[in-house]
């Protein structure tokens, strides 16, 4: 699978910048925040494509209360409100992110969403965790053709199904799922990464980690654990005003963690027992058969003659005991290597 050209099965672990809501209302922070993800080494910057009305209702019944979570105090409709990212900025973004050669796609959180960042050809969709639900929403995106990535945070697995079968009654089957915390922050205990190759193998798709925790340690085992994707928020400076600063990384941070992953990625390498050019080196020191006493010819090879030990240069081992009791045909010095040449027959 691909996404604009990055090949997940072999380009490493696929790093998602979210941008979210840390643009503090500034078009400028946005532009600069999305430099700050190729600075870092980020593949893809995501935005979120929603306004207050598309998301949700202007209402103060207790139903719309949030409460439990960093934004108590506040309905929906003000948070989105004061999080959302103006649409008139998606073309200078989509620009920025195209200059800094940064793929870069989007959460819809509607039709007109959809509609609208189809004429930005994005390369991918991301369906956000509270949405797995809207199955209308998933299914008109998937109808789209592209990559799907799905966040996982409140979903049962009866959700997750039918979610996968929303993608796939369009025919799309590029689908990843994301294993998700939605809490904000989240605690490490909370994170589960086992569910990472499970989702993978339940339901036969591509899985990786959105990350709402701090610091880098949760992306790393996510990636040991076999994740094709992270996501993480990043924000360009913590004093910026943004409903989601308490669980974004800085730009240090971020780079960071993307340097763990990367490193991660190259310690598991692959599956492969042909031995690399180093390890063919450092077989020198392995252990093999060596003359350790002087033989005169005609001695009977014997365990005080003839020992396994390093280096590696000699005879393998496993031939010891199919020369002990035979008679050497020269004389031998401490510290030849045993040959079936020096064996009469």
């Amino acid at each position: 699978m691909k996404i604009a050209n990055f090949d997940l099965q072999t380009d490493g672990v696929f790093i998602i910048a979210e941008l979210s809501a840390n643009h503090g209302k500034d078009l400028e922070i946005a532009k600069e925040t999305i430099r700050a993800a190729k600075r870092a080494g980020a593949n893809a910057v995501k935005l979120q494509t929603y306004t207050p009305d598309t998301i949700t209702i202007d209402c103060h019944k207790p139903d719309f209360q949030i409460k439990g979570t960093l934004w108590d105090g506040q309905t929906l409709y003000e948070l989105y409100q004061e999080a959302y990212l103006p649409w008139e900025w998606h073309a200078a973004l989509f620009e920025t992110a195209r200059d800094e050669g940064l793929i870069c796609f989007s959460s819809p959180f509607d039709r007109s969403a959809v509609d609208f960042l189809e004429t930005f050809k994005v390369p991918a969709y991301k369906i956000a965790s509270f949405e797995i639900t809207d199955l209308p929403l998933i299914s008109y995106v998937a109808s789209k053709h592209k990559p799907v990535i799905i966040s996982t945070g409140i979903a049962t697995e009866e959700d997750i199904s039918l979610a996968v079968n929303a993608c796939r009654s369009q025919g799309n089957n590029q689908i990843i799922l994301l294993k998700t915390s939605s809490q904000y922050p989240a605690d490490i205990s909370d994170a589960n990464l086992s569910m990472i190759p499970d989702l993978a193998e339940r339901f036969s798709v591509l899985a990786g980690l959105s990350d709402h925790t701090k610091g880098e340690l949760v992306p790393v085992i996510a990636t040991a654990l076999g994740a094709k994707v992270i996501e993480k928020h990043l924000i360009l400076h913590k004093n910026i005003d943004s409903p989601d600063a308490g669980f974004s990384l800085d730009e240090q941070e971020f780079k960071q963690m993307v340097d763990a992953v990367r490193k991660t990625g190259k310690a598991l390498g692959s599956i492969d027992y042909n031995l690399s050019d180093k390890a063919r080196q450092s077989r020198r020191f392995a252990r093999s058969l060596y003359v350790v006493k002087y033989m005169p010819e005609g001695t009977i090879i014997t365990g005080e003659f003839v020992r396994s030990i390093r280096p590696g240069f000699g005879l393998h081992p496993k031939y010891l005991k199919d020369i002990l009791g035979k008679k050497v045909n020269r004389d031998l010095e401490k510290g030849t290597r045993f040959s079936f040449d020096f064996i009469d027959e």
